[in-house]
């Protein structure tokens, strides 16, 4: 194409407006649209086609296999996406993976200098000092980036932006083992931090300018936090997983590291203070601020989702023993107050596709204020809520529940009812009749237009199973045998819904039942060394929708695949594209899709604890590619935070 047929900035906005873009690299503009659209069609100013979007599908990958090793060493895309706009004209993209850093790397401070990416402090914002390897001291930085919201602001300011300011919050679960090997999951308070970046108003690249570690001391540190979602209110939801088991917690050593980690002292850590709902909302300047809400149910969380109304909470609770749980807030845009519901299954759970699934019903627990269950956390100890025993006291007023796969004997204090039902949410959500059979539910998603949500069954087993550790009858959930692979499940949203008492339930976005939508495939160990069919998702764990695209995103986090992979899957046409690859070893975290963040699209992904062997999956691969491993990622102690893009090279028009 000659110079004076390239299209103008114009043209190119307006094409940007009409489907939706990836960032495309370093790739200009006017580079990007030098062709013509695909197929027969009427082209506008510049020879872009003026029509509007109307589909987009992707072409998927092959799994990477030991014929190119270093290909499963590393993050590998080897897919692509083709928009179709409503004249039949067509775009397509090879798809590539841009890092905005590893952790453990020097990153921009904002101030002139720098700082280490996923780096640990304590409750006094001091360095977290790793000590295990004499003369290699060093500050402690995390292996395992998860949650990551990707937003703008109405106003913002960050010295050193040149193009738009783009904010993305990025949480950092854990690390996985210090410089001398010693294990050290759940062990150090989990930092996040606020990252400004500069997206190139032409190609949508995304380069980081600022990273601010925002404090959380005000929380009492952060928990092992997971997966995170982003509000309708453009707030960072964050997760704290595996609640710290309170009435127990004296046999708890991991919880103790965490406390002498944090606070200088093993026994000041408070269990309740553990394993809510923790909100950060970015500021102008590219700083955040943090609050944790202790009124959403003390379980596992995993991830919320929140509802178009702005009040409806649906919740992944990742555990053994978990349940569906729902949160209603007051009010509009605040969590800081509301109703807690567990879900009671009615007859017909299965994780057969074909079948119907089951009725959801639901149950309060009871209504709270953020601050006055944190007053609660304050002051109570377990004994004064419950008592919780691991022996059958033989004792009629004592009621058997099961608590991560362990029966437990419970009985409530009387008057203690409120803070037994959101600071001992599993306990009491399994005596109030809740069905607490589901194990490991991941991330959950929503589908606004067909309203439908989806929640990640990563394992499906033990208290699913019936002769499974933790199956109780009661549960509703009574599977023959076990689906290590997991699956995805598919939950209608709906309004006119009452409680166990017939009190209605002020939302119209209410889960009415679940049925299996999409499982994987377990299997006899393959050449590879996979134990579940590589062809289909397998430990489901991140979980999101695009309404654009139609489509939704699975992250892995899977002992049953040699590399853990990212799918889309297009919920009209049911077809499964495997994305991007992870390295071997790694899980796949930190999904999150903008469908449309100032014209561009954008799929965040990052990936934890690269080379993280397994022997009996990894057995066939290990020798290889653990040194290819090591050598790309810091000796397995880096990991990276990033998002899918198009490769310049891969841009065909025409």
């Amino acid at each position: 194409m000659s110079a004076s047929n390239m299209p103008s900035r114009r043209t190119a906005l307006k094409f940007f407006a009409a489907a939706p873009m990836l960032p495309l690299g370093a790739l200009s503009t006017s580079a990007l649209l030098a062709g013509c659209a695909s197929g027969g069609t009427t082209m506008a100013a510049g020879g872009m086609s003026s029509a509007a979007f109307a589909s987009a599908a992707f072409t998927g990958m092959a799994a990477p296999s030991l014929a190119n090793a270093a290909a499963m060493a590393t993050t590998t895309v080897a897919s692509s996406l083709q928009v179709t706009l409503a004249d039949g004209s067509t775009r397509a993209y090879k798809l590539a993976y841009q890092p905005f850093f590893i952790t453990g790397d020097q990153v921009p401070d904002g101030k002139g200098g720098t700082t280490l990416a996923g780096a640990y402090v304590d409750i006094f914002n001091r360095p977290i000092m790793d000590k295990s390897v004499a003369g290699k001291e060093r500050q402690f930085f995390s292996d395992c980036p998860d949650g990551t919201s990707l937003l703008k602001l109405p106003t913002a300011s960050v010295k050193g932006v040149k193009g738009n300011t783009v904010f993305a919050v990025v949480q950092f679960e854990y690390t996985n083992t210090d410089q001398g090997g010693a294990d050290t999951y759940g062990t150090l308070p989990s930092p996040i931090a606020v990252l400004t970046l500069d997206q190139d108003p032409a190609t949508g690249k995304l380069s980081l300018v600022k990273y601010h570690n925002v404090d959380t001391s005000q929380a009492q540190g952060l928990w092992i936090t997971c997966g995170s979602s982003l509000s309708p209110w453009n707030t960072h939801l964050s997760s704290e997983e595996y609640e710290p088991d309170a009435p127990f917690i004296s046999e708890n050593k991991l919880f103790k590291s965490f406390s002498k980690n944090l606070f200088g002292d093993e026994t000041v850590a408070n269990p309740y203070h553990y394993g809510h709902l923790p909100e950060v909302t970015v500021n102008p300047d590219g700083t955040g601020t943090l609050v944790k809400h202790f009124c959403m149910g003390r379980i596992s969380h995993e991830l919320v989702q929140v509802m178009p109304d702005n009040r409806t909470v649906f919740m992944g609770d990742d555990y053994t023993n978990s349940g569906l749980f729902m949160f209603v807030a007051d009010k509009e845009k605040n969590l800081s107050a509301g109703t807690l519901y567990v879900g009671k299954l009615g007859s017909g759970f299965s994780i057969n596709p074909a079948d119907a699934g089951a009725k959801v019903s639901w149950i309060k627990l009871g209504h709270a204020t953020s601050a006055e269950i944190e007053k609660m956390a304050d002051t109570l100890k377990p004994s004064d809520i419950m008592t919780a025993l691991k022996v059958d006291p033989k004792d009629a007023s004592f009621t058997k529940v099961f608590y991560n796969g362990t029966a437990n004997w419970i009985k409530v204090k009387p008057g203690m009812e409120k803070a037994a039902a959101f600071l001992e949410t599993h306990r009491y959500a399994y005596l109030m009749g809740g069905s607490m059979g589901f194990s490991k539910m991941e991330g959950t998603t929503l589908n606004i237009k067909d309203k439908v949500a989806y929640s990640a069954l990563q394992n499906i087993q033990d208290s699913m199973v019936k002769t499974g550790k933790g199956w109780s009858e009661a549960s509703g959930i009574a599977l023959d045998k076990a689906l290590i692979a997991g699956g995805v499940f598919a939950l209608n949203l709906g309004g006119g819904q009452v409680d166990q008492a017939g009190a209605a339930i002020p939302s119209e976005w209410v889960p009415m039942n679940t049925r299996a939508m999409l499982v994987g495939e377990d299997i006899a160990p393959d050449a590879l060394g996979n134990l579940a069919n590589p062809d289909k998702i397998s430990n489901p764990d991140n979980l999101k929708f695009s309404e654009k695209l139609r489509t939704l995103f699975i992250g892995e986090d899977s002992g049953t695949h040699v590399n853990n992979f990212v799918w889309a899957y297009n919920v009209d046409t049911k077809q499964l594209s495997r994305l991007m690859s992870m390295p071997s070893g790694a899980e796949a975290t930190g999904l999150g899709v903008v469908d449309d963040l100032n014209g561009f699209m954008y799929i965040t992904s990052n990936f934890q604890h690269p080379g993280d062997w397994n022997a009996k999956l990894h057995s066939k691969v290990q020798a290889t590619l653990d040194p290819l491993v090591r050598a790309n990622y810091k000796d397995r102690f880096g990991a990276a935070v990033g998002y899918l893009t198009a490769d310049v090279g891969g841009v065909k028009l025409g």
